[in-house]
């Protein structure tokens, strides 16, 4: 999901750089909201893998 963000986020300096301010906006928005979903989502397996008691070695 972090190589997902890294792409729109890519794409979004990408389109910016040619003057397309739509599609930039799009992509960074997009690349924003993976990205926060993603630390949410490895939080969450932190705290689930901390509870369990494992240690992931």
């Amino acid at each position: 999901m972090l190589s997902w963000a890294l792409t729109f986020l890519v794409l979004a300096l990408i389109a910016a750089m040619f003057g397309f301010g739509g599609i930039a906006a799009g992509a960074a928005s997009i690349a924003k909201i993976l990205f926060f979903l993603f630390l949410v989502l490895f939080i969450v397996s932190l705290v689930g893998n901390a509870m369990r008691g494992r240690n992931g070695i």
